[in-house]
């Protein structure tokens, strides 16, 4: 997961450079397209299964995951004009803990309660809605791409506990389910003409191999080993670092508000995760 967020985190930084260079679907579609044959070859190289998996729990997951997701963050992202719009897609985990337990009935305990808690407000700082929410469309964008990032990942928890499936395989195919998917966008919603050059290269490369290729197959190993409220608050590393970064890189000066913020989602983060650890541990090794 602590690669997962860097990878994510950095990702960020990628996109913001790259708003005027490429259309968010073409950016959307062409990071998956090209991310499908470089997992196809590790598969193929490792002599690893190509075999497609469940077909109605992967296309759901291959939806809102890795296509409305990734389409409307970008649409959000492009359209506000703010960066503090992109960090309501990571209300993920309060969705996700949501569909859990509606759909996979994971009750989360009183420690997960108190660390989404925390984690809530300090996303709240992050997002300081208070300073206002750029577009209200956009907002509503962004919010809705987290509703299917979450509901996304618990079909995929779902499909991993019915079945025993290779984890590489299926974000092969979730790569290329994505493309397809977004393909028909690039074509009727009118997008910037894409401006090829080294730079566009570059981010495409990051974007497809280190966010997509790899960073989507680190996700699904987290999604598979744990439950769905632990992988879900987890990905509350990307908007800190996100934070981060952006106060490093781009000069974006974090306030205060979100300096707080980023120590309660770290408070939140450790509170979940020692539950989901003390859970697995005999009482021996616990102690």
């Amino acid at each position: 997961m602590a690669l997962t967020v860097g990878l994510w985190g950095f990702s960020w930084i990628v996109m913001k450079t790259m708003v005027p260079l490429i259309g968010p679907f073409d950016l959307v579609m062409w990071r998956y397209l090209i991310a499908f044959p470089v997992l196809l070859i590790m598969l193929l190289a490792t002599r690893q299964t190509l075999a497609f998996p469940p077909l109605w729990l992967t296309l759901g997951t291959a939806v809102f995951q890795t296509m409305a997701f990734q389409c409307l963050s970008q649409l959000a992202l492009v359209t506000g004009g703010a960066g503090h719009v992109v960090m309501l897609a990571y209300t993920m985990p309060f969705w996700m803990a949501l569909f859990a337990w509606g759909l996979l009935g994971e009750k989360p305990t009183k420690r997960h309660v108190v660390g989404f808690v925390l984690a809530g407000v300090g996303l709240t700082g992050i997002i300081a809605p208070w300073q206002g929410l750029g577009s209200l469309t956009a907002s509503f964008i962004a919010l809705a791409g987290g509703v299917c990032w979450g509901l996304g990942a618990v079909l995929a928890k779902k499909m991993f506990q019915r079945h025993t499936l290779n984890v590489l395989t299926v974000t092969m195919w979730q790569m290329l389910l994505g493309a397809v998917l977004t393909w028909p966008f690039t074509l009727i919603i009118p997008q910037r003409p894409i401006v090829w050059g080294w730079e566009l290269s570059l981010g495409l490369a990051y974007m497809a191999v280190g966010a997509s290729a790899l960073g989507w197959w680190l996700w699904m190993s987290v999604v598979r080993r744990v439950s769905a409220s632990v992988a879900g608050i987890s990905s509350l590393g990307v908007p800190v670092l996100t934070v981060i970064l952006a106060w490093l890189l781009l000069d974006e000066r974090p306030s205060a508000a979100e300096v707080g913020g980023i120590v309660l989602i770290l408070a939140g983060l450790v509170i979940v995760t020692s539950a989901g650890m003390r859970r697995r541990l005999p009482g021996a090794a616990r102690r």
